[in-house]
């Protein structure tokens, strides 16, 4: 799929409005990335946008990054290092497993805002926000594209 046409069938308000939620119930950072690139390997290109992008430098290194390449119509999902240190092993794959169907159906805010809400229920368990805290919101919820 061309890049552009993907682009155009995202609803990035419904997007944003699933991190917001998410967020809402976690001390965890959620992001999503677009990449115009072909990414024949996914995780690593996702590795790459995750440093580019300035996920690292949340407090508790609790970022996460959904990356779609849709000219390579691949997808992952990586978290930084104190996600990956308190969830167990199959944790991504559930993320990816919940994009997967609606990707393939061509429901791709669908799949979007599902691994985010998926993501958003895990994360609450492993980094919840207690009653009545504040959480800074570290990264910005906005759909980044590059």
């Amino acid at each position: 799929m061309k890049t552009r046409d993907f682009e155009k069938a995202l609803d990035d308000e419904r997007i944003v409005a699933a991190i917001r939620e998410a967020e809402s119930r976690t001390r965890a950072e959620i992001r999503v990335h677009v990449s115009r690139l072909s990414a024949p390997d996914a995780r690593a290109a996702a590795a790459a946008a995750f440093e580019k992008l300035g996920m690292t430098a949340t407090a508790e290194r609790n970022g996460v990054l959904l990356f779609v390449a849709p000219a390579s119509q691949s997808f992952s999902v990586v978290g930084d290092h104190g996600i990956d240190a308190q969830c167990p092993p199959d944790f991504w794959e559930s993320i990816v497993g919940a994009m997967r169907e609606a990707f393939r159906e061509g429901r791709f805010t669908d799949g979007i805002v599902a691994a985010i809400a998926t993501l958003g229920d895990l994360l609450a368990r492993h980094f919840p926000r207690g009653a009545g805290e504040i959480d800074r919101n570290e990264l910005p919820d906005s759909v980044s594209r590059g």
